[in-house]
């Protein structure tokens, strides 16, 4: 039986309204635990981190997203060797190589993806600013030339990149269904046209958080239609800290990090459920 998987990423538990300053990864893992997610995401560039993670992961049954930002190919060889030697239930790459054309692009996905069939774990590559993918027009273009590119999508890159407004076109919403159609995984957030991450419970951002349950939906629904019957489908919660949140005149957030990932959970039951 298909089943989505809710982990909490160890980013978003970084400086939280009436937290300590620095919660020791125990401590996190153990909240994380005790709300109910299946598991965390956590950086995934060290031995020291990755052997810490994969180890309490286990002891406490939680799933295990790791995360890489490679400059190289050596660093994705690093990257996946790591992967090989700790238990991981995916490797998502965030490309921090920045080619100037596509036919340079192009090679190096043809490059990493050589190194991404050879690997012990499923790897995914993430949509996201700043990266190889950072723009949803020269993604779609990659995707034209290697089909079975395997994504990890984070929509929030490409709506505030693009300034993206509601009501969505038909072109930019079958563009973004495109992208989904490739998508293996998923990191939540909710963006505007300006702002890579909404506060969640604000009235004014209905209708950003109505777009995305349904992208995530018709996403979801088309990983169906595609996985194995028994695959389970991850959906990390990343709600970031400042800059990505949002602050008040005092320097703290204007909301409450923790609450709304306990809330993005449910988005993402509900678009799972609309999938369903």
């Amino acid at each position: 039986m298909q089943k989505l998987l809710v982990l909490q990423s160890l980013w978003a538990m970084q400086n939280l309204r009436g937290a300590p300053a620095h919660r020791s990864l125990e401590d996190n893992v153990a909240r994380i635990k005790a709300a109910g997610f299946d598991g965390f995401g956590t950086m995934w560039e060290d031995d020291e981190t990755a052997s810490r993670a994969a180890a309490l992961a286990t002891a406490e049954g939680l799933v295990l997203e790791g995360l890489c930002i490679p400059t190289s190919l050596a660093d994705v060889e690093t990257a996946l060797d790591r992967a090989s030697r700790f238990r991981l239930h995916h490797l998502n790459l965030q490309l921090r190589m920045l080619p100037r054309t596509l036919d340079e692009a192009s090679r190096l996905i043809g490059a990493i993806q050589r190194l991404i069939d050879q690997a012990d774990v499923p790897v995914y590559i993430e949509t996201h600013r700043g990266r190889l993918t950072n723009d949803l027009l020269f993604t779609l273009e990659l995707l034209d030339r290697h089909p079975d590119l395997r994504l990890l999508a984070d929509l929030s890159h490409y709506v505030v990149a693009r300034e993206m407004e509601l009501p969505i076109d038909a072109v930019a919403n079958q563009q973004m269904l495109t992208m989904l159609a490739h998508a293996w995984a998923f990191h939540g957030r909710i963006a505007g046209s300006g702002q890579v991450q909404l506060p969640l419970a604000y009235p004014q951002h209905r209708p950003w958080v109505d777009q995305f349950v349904s992208w995530w939906a018709a996403g979801f629904a088309d990983w169906r239609a595609r996985a194995a019957a028994d695959a389970e489908l991850t959906f990390v919660c990343e709600l970031g800290p400042q800059p990505y949140a949002i602050s008040g005149a005092d320097g703290e957030d204007l909301t409450d990090r923790w609450e709304e990932s306990l809330m993005l959970r449910e988005l993402a039951y509900q678009a799972w459920k609309q999938a369903s």
